[in-house]
This record gives C-alpha cells, sequence and structure tokens, in this order.
C-alpha cells in the first residue's frame, strides 16, 4: 500500500458527505433501529440483515464507516468489529470449530485465548495443542486428522515469538485448516498476514487504532464469505457489535494513525538503544533489534515493530524489581498498550510474591510500551528508576 492508497482509506473511504450535511467528519447514528416504509422492504431486510440497516445489534452506518476503512487495511474483502478483541477471538474460533475437533495454537497466546482454549471448548470435546511457532515443522507434527484451526500470534506480547506466515499458511491450505492470525503487535500498518495467505485477521482495536486509552474494541477481517457466515451467527448471536459511539472514536483514531505509528517507532528505538546500554539490564527483546532470533524473518513480513518491547532485569530478588517499577514517576503501570501514554507491567506481577523465581529470565521481564512522550522523557524516568535499584 502507498502513502496515497493509506490516506484515501483513512480520509475519504466509505464516508459520502452528501448523505450527512457535508460534514468533515462522519455523524454517530446512535438509533437502536430502522425504520421501513413497505412490508416489501421489511421482509428484504429480514431475509438478509447483512445488507441493509435493521437494529444496530447487526448493522449501523456509523459502525458501516469504520468496517469499511479497517477491513481495506488489512487487505481483506470484509470485516466485523466487536466490543474487544477478545470477542473477535472467540467469534472466529467459534464459527470454525465443532465437538471433536482439534485446534493448534501458538504457546502463550493472549491470555483470553488460553482461557476459551482452556476452558470453555474442552466442554465441548473441542482439543487444542500448544505449540512453538516459530517451527514450521512443529506445526506439522501437530496436526491431526480433525485439526481445523491454526492460531496464531505474531509477534506475541511478552517475548514476541514470529510464525512464517506464508509457510503456515501453506501448510495449512494443504490440509483445509483455517488460519486466524492475532495481529495486535503491528496492527496493519506494518503487518498485513492477509497477503501472506492467512484466512482470518484480528487484532484489539483498543490498542493502536484508538490510540487514546478511551474505548475498547476489536476488528475480525478476512473474505466476506467467511465474514457474512460469522456475522449470520456467531456475530449476531453473542451480540458482541460496537456501539456506535466507539466506532466514532476508532474513526477519529485512523486520522492520526500513521503519524503516531511513524513517531511511536523512533522513539521507542531509542528507549532500545538506552536500555541495551544499562548495567542492570540484563537482556533486551524487541523484533526490530539485530539480536532478536528471528530479526530477519521479522523484517522480512514486518514493515515495522511499534512501540512494544521487553527488557529483563538484573535481580536476586521480587524487591528489586517492585522498587524499580514502583520508583517511575511517569511511565504508568497498567496493561495493554497502544495509547498516548507510556506503559510498563513486570511479569512478576503475575506470579504470587513467594513463587518467585530469581533465576527465571521470565520472572525477571518487564514490558515497556512507548507512547507518544519524547524519547528523552521516558528515558529519564527509566533512568532515575534504575537509580534507586543501583
Amino acid at each position: 500500500m502507498n502513502d496515497l492508497d493509506l490516506s484515501y482509506i483513512i480520509n475519504e473511504l466509505a464516508e459520502d458527505r452528501d448523505e450527512y450535511f457535508r460534514a468533515v467528519a462522519p455523524p454517530i447514528i446512535q438509533s437502536s433501529n430502522f425504520a421501513f416504509k413497505t412490508v416489501d422492504d421489511l421482509r428484504k431486510s429480514f431475509a438478509d440483515e447483512y445488507s441493509t440497516w435493521l437494529y444496530s445489534r447487526g448493522l449501523n452506518p456509523t459502525v458501516e464507516i469504520l468496517r469499511k476503512k479497517l477491513a481495506a487495511l488489512d487487505g481483506a474483502e470484509d470485516c466485523l468489529v466487536f466490543n474487544s478483541g477478545a470477542a473477535a477471538i472467540f467469534a472466529a474460533v467459534l464459527a470454525n470449530v465443532k465437538s471433536g475437533d482439534h485446534i493448534v495454537s501458538v504457546r502463550n497466546p493472549y491470555t483470553w485465548a488460553r482461557k476459551m482454549f482452556d476452558e470453555i471448548l474442552p466442554r465441548f470435546n473441542v482439543t487444542t495443542t500448544y505449540i512453538d511457532g516459530t517451527q514450521l515443522i512443529n506445526f506439522e507434527q501437530a496436526t491431526k486428522l480433525k485439526t481445523t484451526i491454526y492460531y496464531l500470534e505474531t509477534p506475541n506480547s511478552w517475548s514476541y515469538e514470529i510464525q512464517d506466515l506464508k509457510k503456515v499458511a501453506a501448510l495449512a491450505k494443504q490440509h483445509n485448516i483455517i488460519t486466524i492470525c492475532d495481529n495486535s503487535y503491528c496492527t496493519p500498518i506494518y503487518q498485513k498476514p492477509i497477503e501472506f495467505g492467512i484466512d482470518l485477521t484480528l487484532q484489539s482495536a483498543t490498542k493502536y487504532i484508538g490510540g487514546h486509552s478511551d474505548t475498547v474494541a476489536g476488528v475480525l477481517s478476512g473474505s466476506r464469505k467467511m465474514i457474512e457466515r460469522i456475522f449470520n451467527s456467531e456475530y449476531m448471536n453473542i451480540g458482541s457489535g460496537i456501539q456506535p459511539f466507539n466506532a466514532w472514536l476508532l474513526i477519529r483514531g485512523l486520522r492520526t494513525l500513521p503519524v503516531r505509528l511513524k513517531h511511536i517507532t523512533h522513539t521507542t528505538q531509542q528507549v532500545v538503544d538506552f536500555l541495551k546500554q544499562q548495567t542492570l539490564v540484563e537482556k533486551v527483546i524487541f523484533p526490530f533489534d539485530e539480536s532478536f532470533p528471528q530479526y530477519q524473518l521479522a523484517k522480512q513480513q514486518m514493515k515495522g515493530a511499534c512501540g512494544l518491547l521487553t527488557f529483563v532485569i538484573k535481580a536476586t530478588n521480587i524487591q528489586t524489581i517492585e522498587t524499580f517499577c514502583n520508583s517511575l514517576k511517569h511511565i504508568l503501570m497498567a496493561v495493554s498498550w497502544g495509547g498516548h501514554e507510556s506503559l510498563i507491567i513486570p511479569r512478576c506481577a503475575g506470579i504470587e510474591r513467594q513463587k518467585f523465581i530469581a533465576t527465571s529470565e521470565e520472572h525477571r521481564m518487564l514490558r515497556l510500551y512507548c507512547g507518544l512522550e519524547e524519547a528523552s522523557y521516558i528515558i529519564d524516568d527509566l533512568e532515575q528508576a534504575f537509580e534507586k535499584i543501583a
């Protein structure tokens, strides 16, 4: 996609301003339902709700503008927008399994994907095998006769393992397996899984698409045939579609997405360079750093690596990590990423203090998101926190 195409998608696509008083910003169509002039018109809507406005649980004019933009960004025929990324994951998987089926998933997927695989789907006799997705042979060896889904997350959101999308998609097609890829780390600006042959790509729009930490949403993109099937079943039955006001917020977020990513990308590289020089940092994990084990693959299928990185701190006890995090003055301690604010989360916050293992690299991981602040602002805050544990 060239700059002109991107500019058109963000600023013009699906915006018929003559339909709403030539307003530059599209209106929020907050109506829950829509009226018809004839019984026959209503009958047609009942027969094909995917093609008209009937009830905002399904389609809505404000949401429609957003759908068309997001589908175009993904290079997809169509998409659905959900009220969370978790809802998008749930619908994508549920639509493609039945009792007795088997899923191959990359290890350590997003928390709510894992809960679905481990706690919900087994109730319906659907099993999941977790693999190291960095090696294609692991997909081959885990595949069974009843495998229906390869679930990918590339990069993942802590250690950033990458799957070779083109090779995994080709393998899946040999076995008639549906591929689903969580693309939340890169956004469609930096990676387009569908271009590599992936069937369904999804992302948490809460993050970079929204960009302001003021709304929660998820996106699922794919072929029109597959998206329509999900719309007429899982999407409508679960009732997890996004509301018009939140859709409007995401349209607003899209306007500045490229410039935000450009700034964040530049800032993050400076922060990575700073962290690599710190004596109290054992390792920095970032896909676009030459020390990253899959650096060449990352450069092949990603155009950028955005603002999320992990560093491993040198610490002999959990108190050192807690002191570091508690000493930060500007970087907020919180989950998620993609907003205007820089964030940090220590891996040890997810384990009981007495179970901390100082020799475990994973227990000493801190995930940092670089927001829209200047690099010096973030670095100065990190530096003074390092001084507290020196």
